[in-house]
């Protein structure tokens, strides 16, 4: 049988389960095809082992020769001639894999492969750790977070582009009650998984987009909406409306965790946050609890997405709040970072080229 008919055949079978266990079954598929991608990758990781250590070892010889032979930077270009001479079957012995060889040397002299998380990764992931981080504490903590997430190369590589680790690893500018409002180890999986901004530059908008407007943005990119948002996430829907005495609310987005297994509630906010946000959002987390939520389902937990907070207003506002909300900025925009603002003119500056501009223009035109 072909994929397409098993495909077909696979959704004929699903259309026939009840309607009740239509969510279930896919809870259940996404479990099961979790379960493989993470056999698979630690299968790799133990094949993986040997080359790492073989990799580090011609890096260790680089790194001696280079000193006691005095043979300087030629050494590097020559052996990777030599090398995929010898063996042209094998990939990896370029010139900038052999430097990256003698980098990961220099960065762990003394260390037991897989003692530390970063040496129990792909050769691949670990060069995108050594070219684009250079705090050993900060690449350990990315290391770490590919080995329980199973991230892909692209997907550390934008993590470290999108600097993942202030954002996410700092806990000081989130602004949550997880850890009073949930049960553990729920309430601290919500916490880790919370950052503060969300990037969302992907979606090609301005600052002043409007709340409608990021979100039919955010649907048109939803993959990577949900890796932004972080691990775990299945997309629900959209302005899901929800009926409560014949009155019709519709909810923003709403997404189903796999990892905290619970719905996810985000509200998108294009103002700097009001307390009574906070208040909506509690109303529509009561009425998913009540209405959607399957018994074995943790608590929903509620997102609150705005352009700008005040941290001591949002922290008041959650005081006394039962359901579990988190309240964070969102960015549309990279911010210049200040070691470059300096190189960009200012307002003031550009007016004042184009004056001369203008000046210019009309002396040559008398």
């Amino acid at each position: 049988m072909s994929s397409r008919n098993s495909a077909i055949q696979s959704s004929s079978d699903l259309m026939r389960l009840p309607s009740e266990l239509t969510k279930e079954y896919h809870v259940f598929l996404d479990e099961l095809k979790n379960k493989i991608r993470h056999a698979r990758l630690k299968a790799a990781l133990a094949v993986n082992h040997e080359v790492i250590e073989l990799y580090r070892y011609i890096g260790q010889q680089i790194i001696e020769k280079q000193k006691s032979a005095h043979w300087g930077d030629k050494l590097i270009e020559t052996l990777s001639n030599d090398l995929r001479r010898s063996f042209p079957e094998t990939r990896g012995f370029s010139p900038t894999s052999l430097k990256r060889m003698r980098m990961f040397a220099e960065y762990y002299p003394a260390i037991e492969i897989g003692s530390q998380a970063v040496t129990q990764l792909p050769w691949g992931h670990i060069q995108a750790l050594l070219f684009k981080v250079k705090d050993n504490a900060i690449r350990e903590w990315y290391a770490v977070q590919c080995l329980e997430n199973d991230w892909s190369r692209p997907t550390l590589e934008r993590n470290i582009k999108n600097d993942l680790f202030s954002a996410q690893g700092r806990k000081e500018n989130k602004v949550t009650n997880y850890l009073t409002r949930l049960p553990s180890p729920q309430s601290q999986l919500a916490e880790d998984m919370i950052k503060n901004p969300y990037n969302f530059d992907f979606l090609g908008l301005h600052d002043d987009a409007l709340e409608r407007e990021i979100e039919n943005a955010s649907i048109q990119h939803i993959t990577k909406f949900m890796l932004e948002l972080g691990t775990g996430f299945a997309f629900v829907g959209s302005q899901v409306p929800i009926t409560i005495n014949d009155e019709e609310f519709f909810i923003d987005m709403l997404f189903y965790n796999l990892r905290l297994r619970c719905y996810t509630v985000i509200e998108l906010k294009s103002v700097k946050f009001k307390p009574e946000h906070a208040g909506k959002l509690n109303f529509y987390l009561n009425a998913v609890d009540d209405l959607m939520r399957h018994p074995d389902d943790n608590p929903s937990i509620g997102l609150l997405l705005c352009k700008s907070r005040d941290q001591v207003i949002a922290e008041y506002s959650l005081k006394g709040i039962e359901k579990p909300i988190g309240v964070s900025e969102y960015q549309l925009t990279r911010a210049i970072p200040e070691n470059l603002k300096i190189n960009f003119p200012t307002v003031e500056e550009i007016e004042a080229e184009l004056n001369d501009f203008e000046n210019i223009t009309e002396v040559t035109e008398k």
